[in-house]
């Protein structure tokens, strides 16, 4: 076999198969994602692609978790900073909502969740491992304003548990699109919301 045969048929890292995934979603939305275009992008065939991630919601569900990790790895570092608790919250929130009307992270967001209403527990079970992370984050966070007299005394996990809702309900709204519902308008709500309650 020739060189540029063995490079033709070799594999390309896990991660770029992912990235391209993500890069399509940015450029075309979830519609434009096929196996044989993706497989175009990374020059698999859409065969060696289905052998690799078995189904499409495979492949979505991977490329939600790639990105997921990357954006702990953010997530973790903004909360680490030496700042104020509240200033940390609001980079929280900030990383958090959308960057606007289809946005790709949460436009897959939404596609995994949908498709997991008929998925199996261990899909939903991974779906749950990005949730927690997010939310075991934000309750340090809650209670280490806490600690410190920065934030009123609340049920950490609680509140936690009931501004991701917020949260949750307003990033829909924006990324679908809902009239009226710019990520300025979400950001001011939401810091208006823990204005209100938290300090």
């Amino acid at each position: 076999m020739t060189p540029t045969a063995r490079r033709r048929n070799a594999a390309p890292p896990r991660e770029a198969v992912l990235s391209a995934a993500m890069d399509t979603i940015a450029r075309r939305g979830l519609d434009g994602l096929t196996m044989a275009g993706l497989g175009r992008d990374v020059g698999m065939s859409s065969g060696h692609l289905l052998y690799y991630f078995r189904t499409k919601d495979e492949l979505l569900l991977q490329t939600l978790e790639w990105s997921e990790s990357r954006r702990g790895a953010e997530r973790r570092g903004l909360l680490a900073r030496q700042a104020p608790v509240r200033e940390r919250l609001d980079a929280y929130v900030d990383l958090y909502v959308p960057d606007g009307h289809r946005d790709p992270h949460w436009t897959l967001w939404l596609e995994v969740w949908n498709r997991s209403q008929v998925a199996a527990d261990e899909v939903r079970d991974r779906q749950a491992a990005i949730e927690r992370a997010w939310h075991r984050d934000l309750v340090a966070l809650l209670a280490e304003g806490i600690s410190r007299g920065e934030l009123r005394a609340v049920d950490p996990d609680r509140f936690a548990t009931r501004l991701r809702a917020l949260l949750d309900g307003f990033c829909v709204h924006l990324v679908v699109g809902i009239p009226g519902t710019g990520r300025a308008q979400v950001l001011r709500h939401v810091r208006e919301f823990i204005e209100d309650t938290l300090i």
